[in-house]
């Protein structure tokens, strides 16, 4: 379980969703969605996301770790990677060998032993050693790409970032949010509908939902706190749909990070 997923019964959620008029269109949609996940996962986007890091490097490594890997995995790993390599400049170095060996558990192991390796360089040789701060320079660090990038910009740097996964692709279309399929202009979408500082936080909780109660190949709706005002509440699967503003007592979301796919 999540450490910061809300008893949301025990603070009447419920309650207070089931009196609300149901928002219309995206743009209304979009912010009580993001107010409701804000009571079942509450916390800041650094506190939501669940990889263990201390700064945007051991965060950039673990998030390129974390594709198709569970974020306990990874956090089994880092731990080691990191004493190992502390800094950019010792893992730029690393013996190929060695740092597979070390990673293997995460799947993948040689082609993110090169991108960890490639990464590592980048930052070195083009920019000091120091994990740059802007989208732009990101993506040009090898196994970087968009969201990867908005992953450490929003948690490590505090800037805006929305990263779009598998998850939040997924239910960006289920709640009527977007629909489409390119994950930037999934991005581009739900950051029209909220303010820049709570786009992190939003990505995370997506997540968190998604793989705790709209899961992609069986969603809970009868305990889904979003059932009342999700179009696709009950189209998906059998399961019964949720009374208005219910959310369920089942609570065992997997950790959050924009690098998962289901």
């Amino acid at each position: 379980m999540h450490p910061l997923v809300a008893p949301a019964l025990e603070h009447g959620v419920g309650s207070r969703f089931a009196s609300m008029a149901k928002p219309r269109g995206a743009k209304a949609r979009a912010p009580e969605v993001f107010r409701r996940l804000g009571e079942v996962f509450p916390g800041s986007t650094p506190e939501l996301c669940a990889l263990h890091h201390e700064g945007a490097y051991q965060l950039l490594a673990a998030t390129i770790l974390s594709a198709q890997c569970t974020d306990e995995r990874v956090n089994a790993t880092t731990p080691a990677l990191f004493a190992r390599y502390p800094t950019p400049s010792d893992l730029a170095g690393a013996d190929p060998e060695e740092l597979e060996s070390i990673i293997r558990s995460t799947g993948f192991f040689h082609a993110k032993a090169q991108s960890l390796t490639g990464m590592a360089r980048g930052v070195e040789e083009r920019f000091d050693g120091v994990v740059p701060d802007e989208m732009a320079r990101l993506v040009t660090l090898p196994g970087v790409g968009r969201k990867t990038a908005n992953v450490v910009l929003s948690v490590a740097f505090g800037k805006p970032g929305l990263p779009v996964d598998t998850h939040v692709g997924r239910l960006s279309k289920r709640l009527g949010l977007s629909v489409e399929d390119d994950p930037v202009k999934v991005e581009s979408d739900l950051c029209s509908y909220l303010a820049p500082e709570e786009w992190g936080a939003f990505s995370l909780r997506l997540i968190l939902h998604g793989r705790a109660t709209c899961k992609a190949r069986n969603p809970d709706c009868a305990h889904c706190s979003l059932a009342d005002i999700c179009p696709s509440a009950g189209r998906v699967s059998s399961v019964p749909v949720a009374k208005p503003g219910v959310e369920g007592r089942r609570r065992v979301p997997a950790s959050a990070s924009a690098e998962k796919s289901d």
